[in-house]
């Protein structure tokens, strides 16, 4: 084999090995949050951590590489909780969870995911607070946690994400002010509301962030 072939054939081993570790390692955090969640409908009986990637599993969308870009079990009857290994899913676009009975914290982890579009969490029961590093989601143009039971400020953060248009975190227990600044113009406030602790609108320099938060 000549000089040339070699390195042809280095090459798409390479290559091979760059896709089943990524397609691993995608398929590693969808499947830890697999474990995390109860099922008993069965929706996540396709998700076989054996195969080289995740593309194949229903519910995922994938891209022309293999890379996942979709997540969608809405209106699944799953219960459990969210898992940190989600912010691993650097591609990932849409991760739509909505109208299930997920408890506990949103992960800060989910930060790490710079291509997200839509972030749809709304009618579950999760709770804590909303994290700061979501303001690190500068694609992010649907965030909608309405309906849930968290707690805490929003975030300033959320005030940096210049591509934000629909944001709903109405129906929970948050505290504080609602921004007005950035994206926060355009946000009506009904998209706020049934938060009992929640003050309206800050005056920036007259009204106090931590409002009502102690």
């Amino acid at each position: 084999m000549t000089t040339m072939a070699w390195g042809a054939l280095i090459i798409t081993v390479l290559v091979a090995s760059s896709a089943l570790v990524t397609g691993n390692s995608e398929g590693d955090a969808l499947y830890a949050l697999c474990r995390s969640l109860n099922d008993p409908d069965n929706v996540l009986q396709s998700w076989d951590p054996n195969l080289v990637n995740p593309c194949t599993w229903f519910h995922i969308t994938c891209n022309q590489d293999n890379r996942v870009t979709r997540l969608d079990l809405g209106n699944s009857k799953l219960s459990g909780h969210l898992v940190p290994e989600l912010g691993k899913l650097e591609h990932l676009q849409y991760l739509e969870l909505y109208k299930n009975t997920i408890q506990g914290p949103i992960p800060a982890e989910i930060g790490n995911l710079k291509n997200l579009i839509s972030l749809d969490l709304y009618n579950n029961n999760i709770s804590g607070s909303i994290p700061p590093t979501l303001g690190k989601l500068k694609s992010l143009v649907f965030l909608r946690l309405n309906d849930n039971k968290l707690t805490g400020r929003i975030p300033r953060e959320l005030t940096g994400i210049s591509s934000l248009k629909v944001m709903d975190v109405s129906n929970n227990d948050l505290c504080g002010t609602i921004p007005t600044t950035g994206p926060f113009e355009h946000i009506p406030l009904n998209n706020f509301e049934n938060n009992p602790r929640l003050e309206g609108p800050e005056l920036l320099g007259l009204a106090s962030y931590d409002t009502n938060c102690s």
